[in-house]
């Protein structure tokens, strides 16, 4: 069965950074395309950064410049580095996985990151 294990998030400050990961256990396959997603209390879920075939890479409009995704097929993971944090970046950080970066079809079950002073 496959699943995906996140790992990081936390409490930062305003302006700081954090780095979330993801781990796909329970399979070897490797997923045509990785991202995040996030839900943030009230809202619906968006997805914030994909990383697809040839390594090409869609970030949500309210992130570009300030977060990175990365992936290492070799270790069957995908990580989000996220700089110059606000508060609006508070959310569930879900990692996805599936055959393109609009086609999620495994989701971790979430990682908090809560951006406050």
């Amino acid at each position: 069965q496959v699943q995906l294990v996140e790992s990081g998030g936390g409490l930062v400050q305003p302006g700081g950074s954090l780095n979330v990961s993801c781990l796909v256990v329970g399979s070897i396959y490797r997923f045509e395309a990785m991202g995040w997603s996030r839900q943030a209390l009230g809202k619906e879920r968006e997805l914030v950064a994909g990383i697809g075939t040839n390594d090409f890479v869609y970030y949500h409009g309210s992130v570009k410049g300030r977060f990175t995704i990365s992936r290492d097929k070799s270790k069957n993971t995908v990580s989000l580095q996220m700089n110059n944090l606000e508060p609006a970046d508070t959310a569930v950080y879900y990692c996805t996985a599936g055959s393109s970066i609009l086609t999620q079809s495994y989701w971790g079950q979430g990682t908090q990151v809560t951006v406050s002073s």
